[in-house]
C-alpha cells in the first residue's frame, strides 16, 4: 500500500526552546531546565526562576526532539520544565497526525539522518529547515491510530523484556559483592593485586576519518554492544582489509575477548566477542579485555569484577568532574582487582554462565530487531 508522502512542515510546527547564559542556569529553582544531556538521562539538572511565554514551556504528553547531540524525539513525561534551544517542541496538527504515530515515524527516521550525516560525523544535528522539509508517510487517521497502537504493545514487551535483563544483571553484581567484597576494604581477605598484572586490555585507535568501505572488516560501535550481547547488522560500517592488515592488525578483536564501551553515558557496557563476529577492528572508545593466564584467573570472575560495583567505583573516582565519562588504560592501570581461589572463581563462574545463558536468549530476543521490523513495515504500508 503506498501512501502520500508529506512534508513535516504541514502536519506540525517545530518551536525552539531558549538559550541560556552561565548565569541563569541555577543550582535550585523553580523550574528544571531540560538540556539535551538529560533528554534520555536523568542527571545533572540545572534550574531556573525565569517567567517566560508558554510555549518555552513543555509538560508531560508533549513530543519533543532534540536536534544536537542527544538525537531523536521524545514524548515527554518529566512534568512542567523549560526547554533548551537544542530541543524542539512539536505542536501538532492533531486533524492531520496522530501523536503517537508522528512519534514512531520520526523515531524510525533518526538512523536515516545518521547515514545522512556523512561518514566520520562525530556531533549529530540537523537545521530546523531541514528538518521541516523531511518527508513523513501519512495514512488515514485511523490507520496511524492503528499502526501506533501495534507499535506501543511492541514496544511494551520489549521494555519489559529489558527490564528483566537490568534486574538479571542487578543479581550478578549483588552476587559477585557478596561473594568476595570490595578490593579496597577485602573483607575475606582475598590476594590484591593490579588489574595489569592478570589482565591484558587495550584501547581502540584513536582514528577520526575512517574511510569507510561498503565492504570488508567491520568496525566495532558501542551501539554493538546491546543488553551483553554484541550485535552486528547491516548498517555496521567497513574498513579496507589491507588498511587494517597494514595499519591496525593489532587492534582485531580476538575470540573470547570482553569489549566494553570507554566514554559517554553507557560507559561499562560489555559483551563477549566469539567467532561469529569476526574480523571485528576495534573503535575509539572502546576497550578489549582478556586474562594473561585463565589458570589464574577465570575469565567469567574478570567479566564479573569488570560489570561489579568495585570495578565502577574506582573508574569514577579517577574520572569524577568530567563532562563526558571517559576511561582509558591510564586509569585501568591504577584498578585493583581481587583474586581468589580458583574453586572460588569458578563456583562464581557456574553462577554467571548459568544465568548468562538465560541472559543471552532474553536479549536475544530484545535486539532481534522485531521492533525494527515492524517499525519498517508500518512506515512502508505493509504492517
Amino acid at each position: 500500500m503506498t501512501w502520500p508522502m508529506v512534508k513535516l512542515s504541514t502536519i506540525c510546527t517545530l518551536i525552539n526552546g531558549r538559550a541560556y547564559g552561565r548565569d541563569e542556569l541555577l543550582s535550585e529553582g523553580k523550574y528544571e531546565v531540560l538540556r539535551v544531556g538529560n533528554f534520555f538521562s536523568n542527571r545533572d539538572w540545572y534550574y531556573s526562576d525565569l517567567e517566560l511565554p508558554e510555549d518555552k514551556y513543555c509538560d508531560n504528553g508533549d513530543l519533543l526532539y532534540a536536534w544536537s547531540a542527544s538525537f531523536g524525539p521524545r514524548i515527554w513525561d518529566g512534568g512542567k520544565v523549560i526547554y533548551h534551544y537544542h530541543i524542539w517542541k512539536v505542536a501538532i496538527d492533531h486533524a492531520l497526525v496522530d501523536k503517537k504515530y508522528l512519534f514512531y515515524a520520526l523515531q524510525n527516521d533518526v538512523e536515516s539522518i545518521k547515514r545522512e550525516q556523512g561518514t566520520g560525523s562525530t556531533m549529530i544535528h540537523v537545521t530546523k529547515a531541514a528538518m521541516e522539509e523531511r518527508l513523513i508517510p501519512l495514512p488515514p487517521l485511523a490507520e496511524q491510530k492503528r499502526i501506533a497502537s501495534i507499535l506501543d504493545k511492541a514496544d511494551a514487551i520489549r521494555r519489559k523484556r529489558q527490564q528483566a535483563i537490568q534486574l538479571a544483571d542487578d543479581f550478578l553484581r549483588a552476587v559477585f559483592l557478596d561473594m568476595f567484597g570490595d578490593p579496597v576494604t577485602n573483607p575475606k581477605g582475598w590476594e590484591v593485586v593490579m588489574l595489569s598484572d592478570v589482565v591484558f586490555f587495550q584501547e581502540g585507535p584513536g582514528v577520526r576519518n575512517w574511510q569507510f568501505k561498503d565492504s570488508g572488516i567491520k568496525l566495532l560501535n558501542v551501539k554493538n554492544i546491546v543488553n551483553g550481547n554484541l550485535v552486528l547488522g547491516n548498517s555496521d560500517k567497513y574498513l579496507s582489509k589491507d588498511e587494517v592488515f597494514t595499519k591496525y592488525p593489532h587492534f582485531l578483536a580476538e575470540p573470547d575477548d570482553l569489549v566494553m564501551a570507554s566514554s559517554g553515558a553507557t560507559w561499562g557496557k560489555s559483551a563477549w566477542v566469539d567467532d561469529s563476529h569476526l574480523p571485528l577492528c576495534m573503535n575509539t572508545s572502546t576497550i578489549r579485555f582478556h586474562p594473561l593466564d585463565t589458570s589464574i584467573l577465570d575469565r567469567h570472575y574478570m567479566h564479573g569484577f569488570l560489570k561489579s560495583s568495585s570495578f565502577r567505583q574506582q573508574i569514577e573516582k579517577m574520572i569524577t568532574g568530567s563532562a563526558q565519562p571517559n576511561f582509558g588504560p591510564t586509569h585501568l592501570k591504577q584498578v585493583k582487582i581481587m583474586l581468589p581461589p580458583s574453586k572460588e572463581q569458578s563456583r562464581y563462574s557456574n553462577i554467571l554462565t548459568s544465568l548468562y545463558e538465560t541472559m543471552s536468549k532474553m536479549s536475544a530476543e530484545v535486539s532481534g530487531d522485531l521492533f525494527a521490523s515492524l517499525s519498517q513495515k508500518a512506515f512502508r504500508g505493509e504492517l
